[in-house]
């Protein structure tokens, strides 16, 4: 039964455009769990339960409400219930997944259903990761391995994902894709390491800073000990005026903290039984990463779908989307030289261009 579900005579005896339509309004549907995923995953919630309700007042939205993209309309972006307004990125979301599965049909329809799922599915995760990544820095392990996971599998039982003509030569060229896409990715996350892997911050005069059990926390921010401690040897330095524990204290002293170390002058401690420290100081000097591991495996789930080729493809086009949107912001005064920005959008972008035309881009250039 499901393989005469996928039967092209079966397909071909509907009008090609009326499964436009019915792409365009799953792509919608699925959209709508999307912004689910969107808002959960990154506080560890489950995406099933409970069911849909208004952040503000937790109002459990009826199926009669939860219609995609005609809800949010009609009720002018506000709660039924208590009229807070909800983010216009649901009504985005929804209206882009449903664009990109009616491109997905109209581009790769005629060629094979199949084709037609699946890239629309890898489209899903792509714009996903890209809206996590923007609000929160991260990509979850769920849509990165997960998504290598399902790209292996899918190349297996679906070879002409990657041109081949066998089950094995299709799960050949999907691994090959992983590990392509991560080892490059991963290999210039340790050069940028080696060339740039430090940044200073400065800071106003005798300003006080505090390192929590969790984070560094500065007067404006407060950041986890997990965005700069991605290796052991990873240290965090400051020349301190003052050092305060909660049993003693320091004067006129450099402080080196890593993850299994605290050294304070020539006192050397063990960071787990110092459960808060507050410094007085004018600059931190803090590891710094060209790239995240989340990129790494972001890239093996892009590699996993479109290959090595598109791997390649989707890490030097994004370099350049991301070299060019970061310069119009700098110029327009949106962000500084040395803010993070997250790269995970980029390469999402690029790897879209490459299965929308980036392809024989690559091929005309390169011959492969």
């Amino acid at each position: 039964m499901f393989h005469n579900t996928f039967n092209p005579a079966y397909w071909e005896a509907v009008p090609f455009h009326f499964w436009s339509l019915v792409f365009f309004a799953f792509g919608c549907i699925v959209g709508s769990f999307l912004n689910v995923c969107i808002y959960r995953m990154p506080l560890d919630l489950s995406v099933v339960a409970p069911p849909s309700h208004c952040p503000h007042c937790k109002y459990s939205i009826p199926f009669y409400l939860n219609i995609p993209l005609l809800t949010w309309l009609s009720l002018g972006g506000r709660c039924k219930n208590c009229a807070a307004p909800i983010s216009p990125r649901y009504f985005i979301v929804e209206l882009l997944t449903g664009l990109m599965f009616l491109i997905c049909w109209l581009t790769f329809g005629q060629q094979s259903a199949w084709l037609a799922v699946v890239y629309s599915i890898f489209l899903a995760g792509l714009i996903t990761a890209t809206f996590i990544d923007f609000e929160h820095f991260i990509i979850p392990d769920e849509i990165t391995l997960g998504g290598a996971v399902l790209g292996l599998v899918i190349s297996f039982f679906l070879p002409r994902l990657h041109e081949a003509t066998t089950n094995g030569q299709g799960m050949v060229r999907s691994l090959v894709g992983i590990a392509g896409g991560a080892g490059i990715v991963y290999a210039i996350l340790r050069l940028g390491k080696l060339m740039f892997g430090r940044q200073r911050m400065k800071l106003a005069p005798d300003t006080t800073v505090v390192f929590s059990e969790t984070a560094l926390c500065l007067p404006d921010q407060e950041i986890p000990y997990e965005e700069f401690f991605y290796r052991k040897t990873d240290t965090i330095v400051l020349a301190a005026r003052t050092v305060e524990l909660v049993d003693r204290g320091y004067q006129d002293v450099t402080v080196r903290l890593s993850p299994s170390a605290l050294k304070i002058g020539e006192e050397l401690l063990n960071p787990e039984d110092v459960l808060h420290l507050e410094a007085v100081c004018s600059e931190i000097v803090v590891p710094r990463e060209a790239m995240g591991l989340g990129d790494v495996k972001f890239m093996a789930a892009i590699g996993a779908f479109i290959g090595w080729q598109g791997a390649v493809f989707s890490l030097m086009a994004s370099s350049m989307i991301g070299a060019a949107v970061g310069m119009v912001l700098i110029a327009l005064g949106k962000r500084e030289w040395s803010s993070r920005m997250p790269y995970g959008p980029y390469i999402a972008l690029a790897a879209v261009l490459w299965l929308f035309g980036g392809k024989n881009i690559f091929r005309a250039l390169y011959g492969v």
